[in-house]
């Protein structure tokens, strides 16, 4: 990968959810290669999205205490932080583009921190939004 690679909250689960099968395989090899090559991105919304799915939705929840530690570990990378700026960025975003406001918030938030491409399964892989490719790494 080249660039800053902003990562949405559906990689990050299948990376930490040990039944999601082969999604579990591939997600986990996309963030160790991002974790080396030191270019991974996320906002405040994928962190709070992640810790909720992962104690809660997912088959075999994994505790509180460990979501922690892994989030903990996330902050290492950069953290785009959903202000005032980012949620009216993202209204303008999904009026403009007739999307989801959540999606439209991961959007902003990845534009704001000039990445290259979104990696998630939620968007239209192959779609440039904002200047952004979007990438669905399943397909």
């Amino acid at each position: 990968m080249k660039g800053r690679v902003f990562v949405d909250t559906n990689i990050l689960i299948y990376a930490h959810d040990l039944d999601a099968g082969s999604k579990h395989d591939l997600a986990a090899s996309i963030i160790k290669r991002i974790w080396d090559e030191k270019t991974g991105v996320i906002s405040t919304q994928v962190i709070q999205e992640f810790y909720v799915n992962v104690t809660r939705k997912i088959e075999n929840p994994i505790s509180a205490s460990t979501a922690r530690g892994i989030i903990n570990n996330y902050f290492d990378w950069q953290v785009e932080v959903n202000g005032s700026e980012t949620i009216l960025v993202a209204s303008e975003i999904e009026e403009r583009h007739h999307l989801s406001f959540w999606d439209s918030l991961i959007i902003a938030a990845a534009y704001q921190a000039r990445v290259e491409k979104i990696l998630t399964e939620d968007l239209n892989p192959g779609q440039i939004i904002e200047g952004l490719v979007i990438e669905n790494p399943f397909l």
